[in-house]
């Protein structure tokens, strides 16, 4: 599996998404399941998928979909 196919992965598991609604609209709280729990679910998964243990100004930071690939690329992980 590709790096994006994990990520794609871990926000439709995540938050119970189709992958055709993960763009740069895909934002934080933009549906009930990305809320404070569900984010700190989601920067698990993706912690363990990716083998990183990020920092927590990134995490607060990673509001987005797309934000998240760029706070991704600081850890080494192209997506």
């Amino acid at each position: 599996m590709t790096n994006r196919a994990t990520y794609d992965k871990v926000f439709m598991d995540s938050f119970s998404v189709p992958q055709s609604a993960l763009n740069a609209e895909f934002v934080y709280q933009c549906v009930p399941a990305w809320d404070s729990v569900g984010h700190m679910g989601m920067i698990a998964a993706l912690e363990e998928a990716f083998d990183v243990m990020m920092e927590t100004e990134d995490i607060i930071e990673f509001g987005s979909y797309t934000i998240g690939i760029e706070k991704l690329k600081k850890y080494g992980v192209e997506v």
